[in-house]
């Protein structure tokens, strides 16, 4: 670790998602309401394709940041810190995709549902990032910031996966 250096303010601020790393209870939760909190607007605009296409965008510009920036941290803070939380707001992102397409349908998203719904994509993705079953864990073992932005991206993409099959069969 670098302990005569002081860690440069943007990759720190990447890293923590925008600063919710440094909430003392749960930060990785922090870092998925973060996610949640800057998504909401785009799926409020009503057009699935901006949304969508807006989302993948998010997804691809920070991982590639966090990766970056997680690198960078773990030299300041030792192996996937707790304040790194990009990995969380990231892979919010991508439990989300589901609400991307079926945002601005009728059925199964009516406007209480919506928000049922986005709290239900929080709470899959939560659940893969803690439990880290299928191979979620195995990601971590990849080096430096890759590994910590891995593991949330598959857990993001179970959690995806699940949201879309129940959204589908409750239509």
């Amino acid at each position: 670790m670098m302990e005569s250096q002081k860690f440069p303010f943007l990759p720190r601020f990447i890293a923590t998602s925008f600063g919710a790393g440094y909430w003392p209870w749960g930060p990785g939760t922090a870092g998925a309401v973060v996610g949640l909190a800057l998504w909401l607007p785009l799926a409020l605009t009503g057009s699935v394709t901006a949304t969508f296409l807006a989302t993948l965008g998010l997804i691809v510009v920070f991982t590639i940041l966090g990766i970056w920036s997680a690198g960078i941290a773990e030299n300041f803070w030792g192996p996937d810190p707790s304040r790194v939380v990009m990995d969380e707001t990231v892979g919010q992102w991508i439990a989300m995709l589901p609400l991307s397409v079926f945002a601005t349908t009728p059925s199964p998203l009516s406007s209480g549902s919506f928000w049922l719904w986005a709290l239900v994509s929080l709470a899959l993705f939560r659940f893969f990032d803690i439990v880290k079953p299928l191979g979620v864990r195995r990601m971590e073992d990849l080096p430096g910031g890759t590994g910590i932005m891995a593991d949330d991206i598959l857990a993001g993409t179970y959690s995806a996966v699940i949201l879309a099959l129940t959204m589908y069969f409750l239509s």
